[in-house]
C-alpha cells in the first residue's frame, strides 16, 4: 500500500526534533567541569554525578530516534523497533531525572513540560510506525 503523503513530511519534522536531542547529548557530552562550575550548586550535583545507565539511555533515546526518523523516510518497518527503544531510553533517562534527582525540586515545575513532550512525541512516532507497519507503508 502507498504511504499517506503526510507521511514524509512528519518523519522529516520528526528527524529534525531528534536532531535537536541529538545536540543536547552532545552538549552535555562536552560541559566542562568549569562550565557545570557555573551552574546553580543543586544542579551542578545532577550533572557532575550522572551515572552511565542514565547517559546510556540518553544516547539511546536521540540517536534511536535519529534513525528510527531516517528508516521512517526509507519506509523500513524496522523503525518501529528504534523508536521502542528510544522510547524506552527516554523512559529511563526520566526515572534518573524525576526519581534519583528530583529535578522538579531542582528546577522547579517548568521542567516537566519538555519531557512530557519528548514522551508524547516519542509515543506517537512510534504508533505511527506500528500503524505503517499494519497499513503496509513499512516493509
Amino acid at each position: 500500500m502507498t504511504p499517506p503523503h503526510w507521511l514524509k513530511s512528519v518523519a522529516w519534522a520528526a528527524l529534525i526534533w531528534n536532531f535537536l536531542g541529538v545536540i543536547a547529548f552532545i552538549m552535555q557530552m562536552l560541559m566542562t567541569p568549569d562550565m557545570i562550575s557555573k551552574l546553580p550548586i543543586e544542579q551542578q550535583a545532577a550533572y557532575s554525578n550522572t551515572p552511565i545507565w542514565s547517559t546510556i539511555a540518553f544516547a539511546t533515546a536521540v540517536f534511536g530516534g535519529v534513525l528510527g526518523c531516517i528508516l521512517l523516510l526509507l519506509k523500513k518497518a524496522l523503525a518501529r523497533v528504534l523508536f521502542a527503544l528510544s522510547l524506552a531510553g527516554i523512559f529511563i533517562q526520566q526515572f534518573y531525572n524525576f526519581i534519583v534527582i528530583n529535578s522538579i525540586e531542582l528546577l522547579g515545575a517548568s521542567a516537566v513540560f519538555m519531557p512530557i513532550f519528548v514522551v508524547v512525541i516519542a509515543i506517537i512516532l512510534l504508533l505511527l510506525s506500528h500503524k505503517g507497519k499494519q497499513q503496509g507503508w513499512l516493509l
